[in-house]
This record gives C-alpha cells, sequence and structure tokens, in this order.
C-alpha cells in the first residue's frame, strides 16, 4: 500500500468501552488520553440542545443521556461521532470491516478536512498514513484534505486497500472484492438502503441519505 509520502496503517487504542474516544484524540490531537474530555464535549453539547438532543431522539432523557454518556463503560456510536464531528470541523470517515462500510460524518458541513477510524463491529481504532514500516508515531499523517469532488483521493484507496484486509482476515468476505458503501448520516442515524431511507424521509423529511462509490 505504497503512495501519498507512505502507507495506510491502523494505530491501535486501548480495548476498553472508550476506543472510539480514545480513536478521536489520536486522529484528532495525537493524544490516545481524551476519552474523559471528549465524552464532557459530548455531553454539553446534549445538554446545551434540548430541542435537537430529546427523548425520541436519544431513546432516552436528555439528563439520562448525559449521565449515561460519562460512564466510562459506556461505548460511543453514530451520535458521538456526529457530535465530535462538529466539535473539531472535520469530517469523520468511519471504516467497517465487519460490513464493509464507511459512515461518513460531517460530510454535509462542507468541512476541509478528514480523519479516519476502522471499527470491527466492537472495536475502533485509528488510521493513519505512516513514512514507512516501523517510523515513529509523531510523524503521523491522521488528518487530510477534502477535495472539491469531496473524496480523499489515493487516501481513500489506501484505505480500502487495509480495510479489505482486515475483513478478509477477519474471514468475512474470503477473497472476493470489496465495495464500500458511504452512508451520509445527516442527524446521526445510519441508513442503509431505499427502504429505511424512505423511511427516515417520511419521518424528518431529510431527503439526502445513501451514496455508494
Amino acid at each position: 500500500m505504497e503512495g501519498v509520502d507512505g502507507i495506510m496503517v491502523r494505530r491501535s487504542v486501548p480495548s476498553d468501552h472508550s476506543c472510539l474516544f480514545s480513536a478521536i484524540g489520536y486522529v484528532m490531537d495525537h493524544d490516545r488520553n481524551k476519552a474523559t474530555e471528549l465524552r464532557q464535549v459530548i455531553v454539553q453539547k446534549v445538554a446545551s440542545d434540548p430541542t435537537k438532543y430529546t427523548e425520541a431522539f436519544l431513546e432516552v432523557s436528555n439528563e439520562e443521556y448525559c449521565s449515561w454518556i460519562q460512564n466510562s463503560n459506556t461505548w460511543g456510536g453514530a451520535i458521538e461521532l456526529s457530535i465530535l464531528s462538529e466539535y473539531y470541523q472535520k469530517e469523520i470517515a468511519a471504516y467497517h470491516t465487519d460490513n464493509v462500510r464507511c459512515y461518513v460524518y460531517g460530510e454535509d458541513q462542507k468541512y476541509t478536512e478528514m480523519v479516519l477510524l476502522i471499527y470491527d463491529g466492537r472495536h475502533y481504532d485509528a488510521l493513519a498514513i505512516s513514512q514507512a514500516y516501523g517510523v515513529s508515531e509523531e510523524f503521523d499523517q491522521t488528518v487530510f484534505p477534502v477535495q472539491e469532488d469531496k473524496s480523499i483521493g489515493r487516501v481513500h484507496e489506501l484505505a480500502l486497500d487495509l480495510v479489505n484486509e482486515e475483513a478478509r482476515n477477519d474471514g468475512d468476505i474470503g477473497n472476493c472484492s470489496v465495495d464500500i458503501i458511504f452512508t451520509r448520516v445527516v442527524c446521526g442515524i445510519e441508513l442503509i438502503g431505499q427502504k429505511e431511507s424512505m423511511q427516515h424521509a417520511e419521518a424528518t423529511n431529510h431527503l439526502e441519505f445513501v451514496e455508494k462509490l
């Protein structure tokens, strides 16, 4: 996976319930120890906007959610990724090896930079461009410019190669070629396929959902 002045590598974070936050800390700030801080970012955002973050949206009350997400044993997901994308003003691409899809958070906000995560259905890690295998992490590139066509060019291809390899190693897809379906996340909800999109459109009047690249 040579190219883009380096290679795509997976940077591991601790295998605990805060892996999403640790991975975000690494790609945004090169710091794996930001879970507590980023949980507080989530709490402040949700608590400050009860009109948006309603019980219908969160599936629990605003107050219950804020208490729940501060628990270090609580996993993060789509809602948290959407909020952190807004907080950092960067798109977040989460490549899933379990279903071989990539969900892009913040895509509708016209941010000019993107960071990459990889997720196996249980655990998030960070993706980065390293100069070569064995080079110190301090030289990792983790933030990539979004081009006019809304892509990250060759970096995306390198990420796909790594994700395909990880998925094959997990035994999920054998030796077949893999397409990545990008799901546009408008309001923190992941939608796959026409049926889910239509149901969500009827309920929320959101009109754009899925892109297949």
